[in-house]
């Protein structure tokens, strides 16, 4: 989840599902279009949103990695243990 704060009330900060972002727009508010349809106006800057989704997705990348690193190096080398067929 990524953290952001609605336009017109910088205290009301909310949580949004990385997944659910389609577009980010400045107009010349930052508009965040979800693939709901919903928009949301946001007082991040579309860098910063764009920015936020990237850090997010990486580490989601990264975790998955770290679990299935080992697991993938193991296979490979099962795959090159194995004889030729003639």
């Amino acid at each position: 989840m990524i953290r952001l704060h609605r336009l017109g009330g910088s205290e009301h900060e909310f949580d949004l599902n990385p997944d659910l972002v389609l577009t980010v727009e400045s107009t010349p508010d930052t508009v965040v279009t979800l693939t709901t349809g919903t928009k949301l106006v946001v007082t991040e800057s579309p860098d910063s949103v764009t920015a936020a989704v990237r850090e997010w997705r990486v580490g989601i990348l990264e975790r998955a990695l770290k679990r299935t690193g080992p697991q993938i190096a193991e296979a490979r080398l099962r795959a090159v243990d194995y004889p030729a067929e003639n």
